[in-house]
């Protein structure tokens, strides 16, 4: 999906390239934004559920910076969880920070190189797409 340089995708968009894709037969189709954290959560971009990525190595201030992000998400995968060590983020404390923000948010803290946590958060995309297939 081309945005014309536009920091957002809309609901117009999602569906255009979702059209495009249905002759092969796709279950899941992730929409990457690639403006800043507040842009995609002000516009409905047609998504069937909105989940963030926080890198570990942007720091644990995000909740506070963007709350409109975490609140309106449906899932957050804390990434890079193995970096912990080497940064000064405060898992525990994020966490909390989003947790307060929105009570129902599923957070997925999660490390590709280790695969720590990553069993979990396809679980839940499993879980996800499922629900989907069964409303189509």
């Amino acid at each position: 999906v081309h945005t014309d340089g536009m920091c957002h995708m809309d609901a117009g968009m999602t569906k255009t390239g979702i059209d495009a894709m249905k002759e092969h037969n796709i279950d899941l189709a992730f929409l990457e934004n690639v403006g800043n954290l507040i842009c995609p959560a002000e516009y409905d971009t047609g998504a069937g559920k909105n989940v963030m990525i926080l890198s570990v190595t942007e720091g644990d201030d995000k909740p506070l910076k963007y709350p409109l992000m975490f609140e309106k998400s449906d899932a957050l995968v804390i990434s890079k969880i193995d970096a912990l060590p080497y940064f000064d983020f405060d898992l525990e404390t994020c966490i909390k920070r989003v947790k307060r923000l929105n009570p129902n948010i599923k957070i997925f803290p999660l490390s590709a190189k280790t695969k720590e946590g990553m069993k979990e958060w396809l679980n839940w995309l499993r879980e996800e797409t499922g629900e989907w297939k069964v409303r189509r």
